[in-house]
């Protein structure tokens, strides 16, 4: 038993990418129809409400290409509207990034000191702190809002000094509490990964929520049997698709997915709003 349709994958901007990245690396097989609402990003300083009816027009664009699952890539959209698209889509699986990596953390801390970094509405919503409590209630989660970093990736900056700077600014205050993982909340903070290691040290293990949203994603698809009996070639019958087609995509997009991205498609916001 196999399915071939896509996978369904959609961020606020191009950060979703990374999670791109690890199911071409984990499923190479498998395709996927990507939207990165790039017309409108960043969501992270949006109002949870606003947050929400952009995260089902995203969601419903995704569903009119006839997806086998939905992967709700942007950090902020899982924490705080993740449970309202769920309760709205009920014939395929529908995950976001902030319970992978709050598996991970919990089966990774021996200290039960966990620290989450990422947009302040990732922050607010508290998904993360919430997720891993109901998992491990011993466990304590110390969240730090890091909005310079989205820019500062967007930019090529990230092995600059001033994002050494940044991480410094925002880290240290977290490395004092005692943490010994680090889960990076959002899906543009691995390409900052190198910086934060550098100023965390290594003695707190960075965990990358795009790498373990694929791995969920894999154990859902195999436990059900909708694996692809493709082995290899899934990016080729991908299909990309962006609100704001900039001259600096396809630049931004590589760095991204660090491999040549096939043709981006351009859609219209009043297409999401429809």
């Amino acid at each position: 038993m196999s399915d071939p349709r896509p996978i369904g994958v959609f961020d606020s901007g191009l950060g979703g990418l990374t999670v791109v990245r690890e199911l071409v690396r984990i499923m190479p097989g498998e395709s996927i129809v990507y939207l990165g609402d790039t017309a409108r990003v960043p969501y992270g300083n949006r109002s949870d409400e606003t947050i929400r009816r952009y995260g089902d027009q995203d969601a419903r664009f995704l569903l009119s290409k006839d997806i086998k699952m939905l992967i709700v890539a942007c950090n902020t959209v899982s924490s705080v509207a993740l449970e309202h698209i769920c309760s709205n889509i009920t014939d395929i699986p529908v995950i976001g990034v902030v319970v992978p990596g709050s598996r991970a953390a919990v089966t990774r801390t021996a200290k039960k000191k966990v620290g989450v970094i990422g947009t302040q509405a990732t922050i607010r919503a508290g998904a993360y702190a919430a997720t891993i409590g109901t998992m491990n209630a011993d466990i304590k989660v110390f969240g730090k809002a890091c909005p310079l970093f989205v820019p500062l990736v967007e930019e090529g900056m990230a092995r600059h000094d001033i994002a050494r700077q940044t991480a410094q600014y925002y880290l240290y205050e977290l490395v004092d509490s005692g943490i010994d993982c680090l889960i990076l909340g959002c899906t543009h903070y691995p390409l900052l990964m190198e910086v934060i290691q550098e100023t965390v040290g290594t003695g707190i293990q960075l965990l990358d929520s795009a790498l373990w949203t694929a791995r969920e994603a894999f154990d859902i698809l195999k436990a059900l049997g909708a694996l692809t009996e493709r082995k290899e070639g899934g990016l080729a019958q991908s299909a990309f698709h962006v609100t704001d087609l900039s001259a600096r995509f396809e630049e931004l997009a590589s760095r991204f997915l660090r491999m040549e991205l096939p043709e981006v498609q351009h859609v219209p916001l009043e297409v999401l709003a429809s």
